[in-house]
C-alpha cells in the first residue's frame, strides 16, 4: 500500500522550489537570502550605556554579564519583559538564566494580573505597576521591544530606574528610539522587520544566556526514581 501511494510522488527535478503553487508567485524562495539578512542585521548590532557612549560587543556583553553575577551575589530578581513574540523571549530567557544560571527570575504574564492592571489602570502600567512594589536595587530589569517605542515597556525602565534597579534594553526599527535611551545597557539592531529584530533579539538573549551558563556551572540535580508499584 505504501509502496503504491509513493509512486504517485512527483519527482523532484533538482531545479530551486518556487512559490507559485502556494501563493501564485513564480519566484525562488532563497533560504541563503534569508540567512544572509539575519547576519546583516546582527552585524548592525549597536550598543550605548546610559550615557549613549558606543559600547565595544564583547566589553558590552562583560558589564551585562558582571550585572547578572551581581544580582545573583545579592539574592536579587532579574525581571524580563516584552509584549507578544517578544513576551516569549522573555519567558524563554526566564527560565534559561533560572534553570543554567541559578540566578532568581520574574515575568508578568499572569493572566489575571495582565488583565486586571490594563483594565483598573491601563496596558501602559502592566509592568510598571508591579514594579513600582517589587524592584529593588540589586536587581535588573530586561525589557525587550522590537521598535523600543512600547508604552508599557518604557514606562517599566523609569520605574525600575528609580527603584534602583540595572536596566537592560533591546530594541529595533529606528536607532534612537525611546527605549535604547533608558538602560544602562541598551543593545539596538537596524531591523526593518518585526521578523528580523525579533530574531536578532533571540540571538543577543542566547548570547547572554551562554556566558551565564559558562560561569555559573550549574550541575543538573540527581534525581532517583524508587520503583512504588508491583
Amino acid at each position: 500500500m505504501y509502496g503504491d501511494d509513493l509512486k504517485t510522488f512527483p519527482q523532484h527535478s533538482g531545479k530551486p522550489a518556487t512559490a507559485k503553487s502556494a501563493i501564485g508567485v513564480d519566484k525562488p524562495q532563497i533560504w541563503s537570502k534569508a540567512i544572509a539578512d539575519i547576519e546583516r542585521t546582527l552585524r548592525t548590532m549597536l550598543v550605548f550605556d546610559e550615557k549613549q557612549n558606543l559600547l565595544e560587543h564583547d566589553s558590552a556583553y562583560s558589564k551585562w554579564l558582571d550585572f547578572a553575577l551581581k544580582t545573583k551575589e545579592k539574592q536579587g530578581i532579574i525581571y524580563l519583559i516584552g509584549n507578544g513574540a517578544s513576551a516569549s523571549m522573555a519567558s524563554h530567557m526566564a527560565i534559561d538564566v533560572m534553570k543554567n544560571g541559578g540566578i532568581r527570575t520574574m515575568l508578568f504574564t499572569d493572566p489575571a494580573m495582565v488583565t486586571a492592571l490594563a483594565n483598573d489602570y491601563s496596558y501602559d502600567e502592566v509592568f510598571s505597576t508591579p514594579l513600582r512594589y517589587m524592584i529593588r536595587k540589586h536587581d535588573m530589569l530586561v525589557a525587550i521591544s522590537s521598535s523600543g517605542e512600547s508604552p508599557n515597556i518604557v514606562n517599566a525602565c523609569y520605574t525600575a530606574q528609580r527603584g534602583g534597579a540595572n536596566v537592560v534594553t533591546l530594541s529595533g526599527m529606528q536607532q534612537g528610539n525611546t527605549l535604547s535611551q533608558l538602560g544602562h545597557l541598551n543593545f539596538y539592531v537596524s531591523a526593518p522587520s518585526y521578523s528580523l529584530a525579533e530574531t536578532s533579539h533571540a540571538a543577543i538573549l542566547h548570547h547572554w544566556m551562554d556566558l551565564i551558563s559558562a560561569k555559573a556551572q550549574i550541575s543538573k540535580p540527581q534525581v532517583r526514581y524508587e520503583q512504588t508499584y508491583s
